[in-house]
C-alpha cells in the first residue's frame, strides 16, 4: 500500500550556516513579523525561498517564485546546501510542553519520500477540504524550483510501535534547534540498508492520513500529472537518446519511479501518546447588525443554551469545555459582555445536516458551522470558506480578547477533535470542516530538501 523511499537529502552545511538561523515554520504559519525575523536571521534563511517578498516591479519573469529558484540554485552552487552521499531516512523528534499545561511530551516520526497517490487508490486519505488559491501558489513555487522544502505530515497506524522502535537511537542528533514556541527539534540520519529495508517493508501495508499539508499534497498531485503529460508527449516523439531502444526506455520506466511521483513526507504513528491535536477557535467579525441576545435565542433552536460567567478566562473556558464535552457536543460563545454554553443538541437540528454522514454529524465543528454560523448567524457556506467574516485562532485568550476589545462580534471556543474522529472520517473518504485540526507542534521546513533534479 504505502510506498516509501529513502533519499539523498539536500541539507544546510552546518559549517556555513547555523541550522537555528535558517529553518522555519511551514510557509502558511509564517506571519509578516516572523518573515522579517527570518530574513534578519540569515541571508540563507529558507523563508526567502518558501515565502519570498513581493516587489513593486514584479512581472512574469521576475517575481517571488523566480527569485526563489535563483536563491535555491545559487545556494546549491555555493555549497550552502550539501547532498547526503547515501540514501537515508531521517528520524525526527520534537520535545515540547503541551500549550496551556506543564505536561512534557515528545513526538517522533521519520522523514522519507512517499509516493503521491490519487485518493481513489485508497492509500492516502485526506480529512479536510482544500482551497484553490494556496494550491496555485505552491504549484508556481514547485514549478520554479523543482524541489520540496517542507514535509507533508502523514499519519499511519502502528499500535505496537514497531517502526518507531526499530529506528530509535540514543546517539547525539545530527541537527538540533529550538523554535519560536520553545519546541526542541532533533534530526538523525539513518542510512543502514538493512534498517531501511525493514522500515520500507513494515510501511508497505499502511494506509496514510494527511494530518497537515493538504494543499501541498494536492499540489504534488497536480505537478505529477503535469509531468506525466509532458513525459507522455515526449515519448510519443521517440525515446530519449540515453536509451538504446524504445523497449529499453519502456522497461526502465516500469522499473523506476520518476522523481515527480514522490514528495517529501514525515510519517508519524497516529497511535503514539505524543500526538497532540489542539482546537482551533472561530471568531466572527464585521457583522453590523450583530445582537448577542438574538444569537442566544436563535442558537436555542439547536442547543441547550446556558449563561456562564462572562468574565471567564482561557483556563476556565478550557476547563468548562472539557467537562461539558465529556457527554457530547459543547462549545462556548463569548460576547463582549458575557458568555454562554451551547451543549445537548436538540433533535430539531437534524434537518440542517442533509448530505452529512452520522460520523460527520457527530463532530462539534460540523454542528457549530451548520447550526450556529449558518443557521443562527446567517453566514453562507461560501463566505465561511472564503473567511469573509471569520477568523481561525488557536489561542483561546486571544480569541476572547478580540471580542472584549470590540474588534470582533463573538468568539466560539471549542474542544479539540479526537484522533479517532479524524481517522474514522478520513478512512470513510469524508471530510471535516476547514481548520478542524491543529496538530502541535508543526514540522519545521528546511531540515531536509528533496530536489527533483
Amino acid at each position: 500500500m504505502a510506498s516509501i523511499t529513502p533519499f539523498r537529502a539536500l541539507r544546510y552545511d552546518p559549517k556555513r550556516v547555523s541550522p537555528q538561523d535558517v529553518v522555519t515554520q511551514p510557509y502558511d504559519k509564517i506571519t509578516p513579523a516572523m518573515r522579517e525575523a527570518y530574513y534578519s536571521a540569515s541571508p540563507y534563511n529558507l523563508a526567502r525561498i518558501i515565502l519570498g517578498k513581493p516587489e513593486a516591479a514584479d512581472n512574469a519573469n521576475n517575481n517571488p517564485y523566480s527569485r526563489a529558484a535563483q536563491y535555491f540554485h545559487a545556494w546549491r552552487r555555493e555549497g550552502v546546501f550539501l547532498q547526503d552521499v547515501l540514501p537515508s531516512i531521517y528520524l525526527y523528534a520534537q520535545s515540547f510542553t503541551a500549550p496551556g499545561t506543564t505536561i512534557q511530551m515528545e513526538r517522533r516520526g521519520f522523514i522519507a519520500l512517499g509516493r503521491v497517490e490519487d485518493y481513489s487508490a485508497s492509500v492516502v486519505f485526506r480529512h479536510e477540504q482544500t482551497l484553490s488559491k494556496p494550491k496555485a501558489d505552491r504549484l508556481q513555487l514547485l514549478r520554479a524550483t523543482r524541489a520540496h522544502f517542507g514535509q507533508i505530515f502523514m499519519l499511519y497506524s502502528d499500535p505496537g510501535n514497531e517502526i518507531e522502535g526499530v529506528i530509535s537511537t540514543d546517539a547525539p542528533p545530527d541537527t538540533e534547534v529550538h523554535d519560536e514556541y520553545g519546541v526542541q527539534h532533533r534530526i538523525w540520519r539513518i542510512s543502514d540498508p538493512a534498517l531501511l529495508n525493514l522500515v520500507q517493508g513494515k510501511m508497505r501495508d499502511k494506509k496514510l492520513i494527511i494530518a497537515d499539508g493538504h494543499h501541498r499534497y494536492e499540489t504534488a498531485l497536480n505537478y505529477r500529472n503535469e509531468r506525466r503529460a509532458t513525459a507522455a508527449a515526449d515519448s510519443s516523439r521517440g525515446f530519449p537518446r540515453q536509451y538504446s531502444s524504445e523497449k529499453e526506455f519502456v522497461d526502465r520506466q516500469k522499473d523506476e519511479i520518476a522523481p515527480y511521483e514522490l514528495a517529501m513526507m514525515t510519517f508519524v504513528n497516529m497511535d503514539s501518546p505524543g500526538l497532540l491535536i489542539l482546537p482551533t477557535h472561530r471568531v466572527v467579525h464585521g457583522l453590523e447588525s450583530f445582537s448577542a441576545e438574538k444569537l442566544r435565542t436563535s442558537a436555542g433552536a439547536y442547543f441547550n443554551v446556558t449563561k456562564v460567567d462572562g468574565n471567564l478566562d482561557a483556563a476556565r473556558a478550557s476547563s468548562l469545555l472539557h467537562q461539558s464535552g465529556q457527554s457530547g457536543t459543547a462549545f462556548l460563545a463569548v460576547v463582549k459582555d458575557g458568555a454562554f454554553l451551547l451543549d445537548r443538541p436538540k433533535t430539531s437540528s437534524a434537518s440542517v445536516f442533509a448530505g452529512f454522514s452520522t460520523r460527520q454529524q457527530a463532530l462539534d465543528l460540523v454542528r457549530l458551522h451548520k447550526c450556529v454560523l449558518e443557521g443562527a448567524l446567517g453566514l453562507s457556506e461560501e463566505s465561511i470558506r472564503n473567511q469573509e467574516n471569520i477568523r481561525y485562532i488557536r489561542d483561546a485568550g486571544e480569541a476572547i480578547e478580540q471580542v472584549r476589545s470590540g474588534e470582533c462580534n463573538v468568539a466560539f471556543l471549542t474542544n479539540a477533535a479526537r484522533m479517532e474522529q479524524v481517522r474514522d472520517v478520513a478512512f470513510a473518504s469524508e471530510v471535516m470542516p476547514q481548520k478542524s485540526t491543529d496538530f502541535f507542534p508543526k514540522l519545521l521546513s528546511g531540515f531536509t530538501i528533496y530536489a527533483l533534479d
